[in-house]
């Protein structure tokens, strides 16, 4: 049994974006719809930080979004950085729109990916480790 959560919000432009959650006891399931963009990007990351107060693991399903901008790559960094210091694991399920924009911006891979649901999970997440500088 799981508890669900939406958020909905009209844009001054577009269509409205709407972001979902899902969870159990140590799981979340953070579902995004329409586009990521520089009107909704903040506070897109703003909720899944929210998320992980609450979780261990969490997948992002961005199989709805239908576009996504640089500020909601930036807001995907944020979430990796807010994952690495909350101690989450994290990984993202793309649409074809953001796994071009992962290809082009991300080419080394630093954002964990998922392929599906099946591997969606803690066993197969790679958590970012912060390294403090040397001086």
């Amino acid at each position: 049994m799981g508890i669900t959560m939406s958020v909905k919000q009209p844009w001054p432009k577009g269509p409205p974006a709407d972001f979902r959650a899902r969870w159990d006891l140590s799981n979340g399931v953070i579902r995004a719809y329409g586009e990521l963009d520089a009107a909704n990007a903040d506070q897109f990351a703003e909720y899944v930080r929210r998320c992980t107060e609450h979780h261990r693991w969490l997948t992002l399903d961005l199989t709805a979004v239908t576009f996504i901008g640089t500020a909601g790559f930036s807001a995907l960094h944020r979430i990796n950085v807010a994952c690495s210091a909350a101690d989450v694991r994290w990984a993202m399920l793309p649409s074809p729109v953001v796994a071009r924009l992962l290809r082009l911006c991300d080419p080394d891979g630093v954002l964990p990916v998922a392929e599906s649901t099946t591997t969606a999970d803690p066993q197969h997440a790679s958590l970012l480790q912060l390294v403090t500088e040397s001086g």
